[in-house]
């Protein structure tokens, strides 16, 4: 007990190994539809233009996995904290559809992008500047930060499991009920909660194993082989670009990454811890400066290995909702990692129609704080709406973080609240703006 003191802060007082454990499990398997849908999101650089530009698809899987690894790995035992790290989504969407496909650059330029993103992020967190601008956020934006992040998780889960998909009228709709893929979801879901209304422990892991069993007579969870070797990282490690290092072009994408990358992380910290308990009567979040650290380290891992950046997920909710609150929930999840470089057949066979469902559920759980927003002033109810409504719309948790912000900054100067406004968050929304003006050369 003492190591795992020493290890990942665990107090025999406080905690159990089992939950820690179960939590862990429980965030990986929400969390490891990324070895899935990473590999294939990279594979559209060689399908739109050209295999000769594309990236091994094998190669990515394992990049993925191994950043997953470290960062997780930094975040148990130099943060301490049950949080799960793995290359983010939205982050691996810019750089397939907005630097390579869309701007026509290689992706081993996006790779050295990514470099220089991390390298700044392990300056900028070592001199604490990341902290001090997480604390200068409103304690009210923070507490939309966690609601919007849960309306935000409940989409996705929904999304990925077929109950909402496109529609060409109404961008969303409900997907068809006939569908096997659609039942096994609702059946999830409805299990999942039977679960949590029943105050299970483990439950919403237990959801996601029976649903995944349920899944093989219907033909959705398919298991194809038990194990093999994880395939070989050699042709995109370490493959950086430095040709165009002083670019215009380098400097907007590695900005526009900068950005995605803190408020991305910024806001995943801030609404899990605020769901954990770890957050003070000030809305500080305890430890943040080396749970920036241990990002900005994956961050630059990751790129090492040949993947997009690195962040803290969202879905670590999921563990935290179940009870991890120690570094012990993210070793497991790293160990979880390493197996599924080893085991990918079979951990790799969890379909989405069962993480889907939990995630709705982590959604519902991180929706409370709402209730500690003072709706009644309208300099606190504005922004705290937006932020809160664009994270699932706009589909970015950054997106809706640095919207709030600047509607936070402007309603408050047109009501003359001038003291609200501390000099860090009018420079952001400054920078929030041109960033949204540098997009137009995008």
């Amino acid at each position: 007990m003492s190591l795992l003191k020493t290890l990942f802060g665990f107090d025999v007082s406080k905690h159990s190994v089992k939950t820690e454990i179960i939590a862990g499990i429980t965030t990986f398997l929400t969390m490891a539809y990324i070895l899935i849908v990473n590999p294939s999101m990279f594979a559209e650089i060689g399908h739109i233009l050209g295999e000769e530009y594309g990236m091994p698809v094998d190669a990515v899987f394992t990049a993925t996995a191994l950043a997953a690894i470290v960062g997780t790995l930094m975040m148990a035992i130099y943060a301490k904290k049950p949080f799960g790290l793995a290359p983010g989504m939205g982050l691996n969407v810019f750089f397939v559809y907005g630097v390579c496909i869309g701007m026509g650059y290689s992706w081993q330029f996006a790779l050295t992008a990514i470099l220089i993103e991390g390298i700044i992020f392990i300056i900028i967190s070592a001199t604490n500047v990341r902290e001090y601008i997480v604390n200068a956020f409103p304690l009210g934006l923070k507490q939309a930060i966690g609601v919007g992040i849960g309306l935000y998780i409940a989409f996705i889960g929904l999304q990925n499991s077929g109950i909402v998909v496109r529609d060409a009228t109404t961008l969303v709709t409900l997907g068809k009920f006939n569908n096997p893929n659609v039942i096994l979801a609702i059946i999830g879901l409805f299990i999942t909660c039977t679960f949590v209304v029943k105050k299970v422990k483990g439950g919403m892991l237990f959801g996601i194993l029976i649903t995944t069993l349920l899944g093989i007579p219907m033909g959705i969870t398919h298991i194809d082989g038990f194990a093999d070797l994880p395939p070989s990282i050699e042709p995109i490690c370490c493959q950086f670009n430095w040709q165009d290092v002083f670019s215009f072009d380098m400097l907007i994408v590695v900005f526009t990454f900068l950005f995605m990358d803190l408020f991305d992380t910024m806001g995943t910290v801030v609404g899990v811890s605020v769901k954990a308990g770890m957050i003070d009567k000030e809305g500080k979040v305890d430890g943040l400066s080396k749970i920036f650290m241990a990002d900005a380290i994956a961050t630059t891992a990751g790129a090492c290995f040949g993947t997009n950046t690195t962040t803290t997920y969202l879905e670590s909710s999921a563990g935290v909702a179940e009870g991890g609150r120690t570094g012990l929930t993210s070793f497991t999840i790293a160990i979880c990692f390493v197996l599924a470089l080893f085991f990918s057949p079979i951990f790799l066979a969890v379909p989405s129609e069962a993480t889907g469902p939990v995630l709705a559920i982590v959604g519902v759980m991180m929706c409370s704080p709402i209730t500690e927003i003072n709706w009644k002033e309208y300099t606190e109810a504005i922004p705290a709406f937006f932020t809160m409504l664009l994270m699932p719309l706009a589909y970015s948790i950054s997106d809706g973080i640095m919207i709030g912000l600047i509607f936070y900054v402007f309603v408050n100067l047109i009501a003359g609240k001038f003291k609200k406004l501390n000099i860090t968050i009018c420079v952001l929304a400054v920078l929030f703006i041109i960033h949204y003006i540098a997009m137009l050369y995008l």
